[in-house]
């Protein structure tokens, strides 16, 4: 744990820190960039070789060729229907590339990337030796992780080849300026003696309410990068062949992706938070599931789900235990979602982390 699991007030959830027993101040100390998570569910996988980039390129949905050291870009592999199988963020450093993913899928990630490399020059290597140190830029944390190879989350602003699909003013992921710092074990150890932790209830909540999709909440075997807005920031729409392509140009072009992500804004009378999975209904037809979900220390309990497309625009109600909880929709991804679609005129919300 590095660390961070023998802080005053760590509890541990699997294996991980969830908090210190203050998750809302965890999150306000996220949020001004003087705190940082241990992310202890994810992993890194380092890439190297002279052919790296271009290996990569060929059968991932991110153009990584001309990749510079020390640029950060998200990618994602697809299944021959282009259903997302793997997501990975990506960082080079001008002699390796490094694949941050979710624990649960490395190992499986790992497997299949080695059966890739075929005659290129490039050789994979798991390392659970580093930990990942996810922070906001623009405070204490940042200083105490300058020299750090970090990627930045480009979630924040459409990617060059992305496409957006929320008709917002403004996206809520705008300052939502995520760094994620791979380093050493010991160097660990002292960011955990320099710097407040937070767990990562507080960083879940903060993504939660940027809407931001992950492989390990969002991510299903049906699943479409459009239908959770994903080309935003992980699929470049003008590069060369790659697996699943036809399935991503086919959607993007015709648009009406069968489902679509949607912000559910949860009612807290009954102190009820829903568990991921748990069903949204509109009136007495089920509509889609809840897929990931926590309390925000401005917005309350807040969710994502994955809706049908045909689900209605309105308010919804998610069952949890017995207990119907009242859901107030912000629609992320329309129905008709597409590159031909009018944008109408846009909503304007709060900016938030």
């Amino acid at each position: 744990m590095t660390g961070f699991a023998e802080l005053p007030g760590a509890v541990l959830d699997d294996g991980v820190v969830a908090h210190y027993g203050e998750p809302m101040r965890e999150q306000r100390r996220l949020v001004a960039g003087d705190a940082v998570v241990l992310l202890g569910d994810r992993t890194v996988i380092e890439v190297a070789g002279l052919d790296r980039l271009t290996w990569l390129d060929s059968f991932t949905s991110q153009a990584t060729t001309r990749l510079a050291p020390g640029e950060s870009s998200e990618l994602l592999i697809l299944d021959p229907q282009g259903h997302v199988e793997h997501a990975a963020g990506i960082v080079d450093d001008g002699s390796s590339a490094w694949l941050i993913v979710d624990a649960a899928d490395a190992d499986a990630l790992l497997s299949w990337l080695a059966r890739m490399v075929f005659r290129s020059r490039v050789t994979l290597e798991a390392h659970p030796d580093r930990a990942l140190l996810g922070f906001f830029a623009g405070g204490a944390a940042e200083t105490a992780l300058a020299g750090s190879l970090l990627w930045a989350d480009p979630w924040e602003h459409v990617q060059a080849g992305g496409h957006q699909y929320a008709h917002v003013a403004d996206h809520p992921a705008a300052g939502y300026a995520w760094r994620v710092a791979i380093v050493e074990a010991d160097a660990a150890a002292s960011v955990a003696e320099s710097v407040d932790a937070a767990g990562l209830l507080a960083a879940e909540a903060l993504r939660i309410a940027a809407w931001r999709p992950r492989w390990a909440a969002e991510v299903d075997e049906r699943s479409l990068p459009h239908e959770t807005d994903w080309i935003r920031s992980a699929v470049h729409l003008n590069k060369g062949c790659y697996r699943g392509q036809e399935t991503v140009a086919k959607v993007h072009n015709l648009g009406h992706p069968p489902r679509r992500l949607a912000s559910l804004q949860l009612d807290g009378s009954d102190d009820v938070l829903p568990a991921p999975g748990s069903p949204v209904f509109a009136g007495d037809a089920e509509v889609g599931r809840v897929t990931s979900v926590a309390r925000h220390h401005e917005d309350g309990p807040i969710a994502l789900a994955i809706l049908s497309r045909r689900a209605p625009e309105g308010n919804l109600i998610v069952r949890a235990d017995g207990v119907d909880i009242a859901a107030a929709q912000q629609v992320i991804v329309p129905a008709d979602a597409g590159a031909t679609v009018d944008v109408p005129k846009l909503t304007r919300l709060s900016r938030r982390r």
